[in-house]
């Protein structure tokens, strides 16, 4: 186990304290909470400056999921519950395997609801964990997005070095700039978020950036994969009531239909949101309209342009 660097820790600036916030507890509520705002306005401006990172992160991603890789976010404490919060989104927004997007957390599930801080500090339980998850197996080209504010974490600096020995793409997000994680990975986004207004409280503004990144990158890679039309989530699948309604109506809104026509449509493609877009755009029965799809590898835009 590697013990944690006070002095490095000290250094940081996440944990840096934050001057417009250091009389906090005189403030009163309102003034409390408008500082708590204005801290939370500049972290879109910081993300802003990551797009570069993250939009060469969503096409590496992406390139590899075209091949049979795999996401996998790793992180302990707010990050680790960021990144499988995001994960766990993944399957019911588009309908995909639960194992295409995964996220492991130091100390496992159980540190989804309670604290674990001790399993942070070992670099060799964010490998074991990685190892145990079949990542990178079979030489599959999967891709580890090391999460850590600080962006030294030994759990998932061990996670990131045993990704990248197996040949695995590497992502770092941190909040702090060249930090050891952004170094040790093949792509480095970091917003710098500054200190926090509770001094060293990472899952206020850096949690925040970070799940601001995340959504970006697990939308921005299943746009690129397919998984929408336009800003329809066409991936869907109605398997309730309410998602019946919702695929009604994605399907009307892609062809410009009626409500009677889109359920007709969903209906006669079995519940498939997809072909009974390509089978109303194109007037093809559910097997023709399937066999497109199927050769456009499930891209329902290729797939009406073929």
């Amino acid at each position: 186990m590697t013990p944690p660097d006070k002095e490095s820790l000290a250094g940081l600036l996440t944990e840096a304290r934050n001057p417009a916030s250091e009389n906090l507890d005189a403030l009163s509520t309102l003034d409390m909470l408008t500082l708590i705002n204005a801290e939370d306005a500049r972290i879109a401006a910081a993300v802003h400056a990551e797009l570069p990172n993250i939009a060469r992160a969503v096409d590496a991603i992406a390139e590899r999921f075209h091949r049979g890789g795999r996401l996998v976010y790793i992180g302990a404490g707010t990050s680790g519950r960021l990144g499988v919060l995001d994960a766990s989104e993944c399957p019911p927004t588009f309908s995909v395997a639960p194992d295409l997007v995964q996220g492991i957390i130091a100390g496992g599930d159980r540190a989804l609801r309670l604290s674990s801080e001790h399993s942070e500090d070992s670099r060799e339980e964010g490998a074991r964990d990685l190892a145990a998850a079949g990542f990178a197996a079979d030489a599959r080209p999967d891709t580890l997005v090391g999460i850590a504010a600080s962006g030294r974490t030994p759990y998932v600096l061990g996670a990131i070095e045993y990704a990248a020995a197996h040949g695995a793409l590497t992502i770092g997000l941190s909040c702090v700039p060249a930090s050891a994680l952004a170094i040790a990975s093949d792509i480095a986004i970091t917003p710098a978020t500054g200190p926090e207004v509770l001094t060293g409280s990472t899952r206020m503004k850096a949690g925040t950036a970070t799940k601001l990144v995340l959504n970006m990158l697990s939308t921005g890679i299943m746009v690129r994969t397919g998984a929408t039309f336009g800003n329809l989530m066409v991936n869907l699948r109605p398997t309730n009531a309410k998602l019946v309604d919702r695929g009604q109506r994605i399907i009307a809104a892609a062809l410009h239909c009626d409500a009677s026509t889109a359920a007709d449509l969903l209906n006669n493609a079995d519940n498939d949101v997809k072909i009974a877009i390509v089978m109303g755009s194109l007037h093809l029965d559910h097997t023709a309209a399937a066999s497109r799809l199927a050769k456009a590898s499930g891209v329902l835009r290729a797939a009406i342009a073929l």
